[in-house]
């Protein structure tokens, strides 16, 4: 199966690479000229920037130019990485980018799968970072149920090379957290001196969060990895 992936460099889509490329499909970073031929179309790609008016541009643009390519290149299964929670998070200008985007792809005549996946653990820091105030992190402590993108890109790939199921697919952890609790183990496991405060006013990307905004439907597909078992290899990797 010829597949071509959208941000196929990135953190997400080398992986997809990888393993596509292990099970003997021809997976392809998306480059000029890849379409021709093509079975299978992995988006995998982010904004550079998250500023309301640019992600919310790049996704449309981005999105509309692709599909329009795909219908062209005879493309037979379109499949996007997404959020968990997209449609509750509706006053984040992030999440309301990737509902355009979804929208998008629902309207398309080319059969499609969306992704929707819990936060990754390895975006644990700029969760942190983004909830900053001096030398506190404010955070919610409401649920979230976090997975490891080695996880992530597994699923993608099972999609990718499964039939269009023209709906939501949703994929999470193993393990349900609160939010502050799982960053402030992060942030212990780095010696890092901020504290976190749970705060149940604190915005996430500028949406105020519900008990379970956050985690997926009860018929989600669950990764393997637990938050620990990361942990500990990220650490011993970082400082070995």
């Amino acid at each position: 199966m010829r597949i071509v992936i959208i941000g196929g460099t990135g953190l997400i889509g080398s992986k997809v690479v990888s393993k596509l490329r292990e099970a003997a499909h021809e997976a392809i970073p998306a480059a000029p000229n890849t379409g021709k031929g093509t079975d299978v179309v992995v988006d995998v790609s982010n904004s550079p920037s998250f500023e309301d008016t640019a992600v919310l541009n790049f996704f449309r643009t981005s999105t509309t130019n692709l599909l329009a390519a795909e219908v062209a290149a005879g493309v037979r299964h379109h499949v996007a990485l997404s959020v968990v929670g997209t449609d509750r998070l509706t006053e984040s200008g992030y999440m309301r980018a990737k509902i355009a985007q979804e929208k998008l792809i629902e309207q398309s005549s080319i059969p499609y799968s969306i992704i929707h996946a819990t936060q990754f653990f390895e975006f644990t820091k700029s969760i942190a970072d983004g909830a900053t105030d001096g030398d506190r992190v404010r955070l919610a402590p409401v649920l979230i149920q976090p997975m490891a993108a080695e996880d992530v890109a597994t699923e993608v790939t099972k999609v990718a090379v499964g039939a269009p199921v023209n709906g939501i697919v949703e994929v999470g952890g193993p393990e349900q957290f609160r939010l502050d609790e799982i960053v402030r183990r992060y942030l212990a496991a780095r010696e890092d001196p901020r504290s976190v405060i749970a705060d149940p006013q604190a915005r996430y990307y500028g949406a105020v969060l519900g008990e379970r905004t956050l985690v997926p439907e009860k018929n989600a597909t669950i990764g393997e990895t637990r938050f620990e078992d990361w942990l500990s290899h990220q650490f011993v990797s970082t400082t070995a």
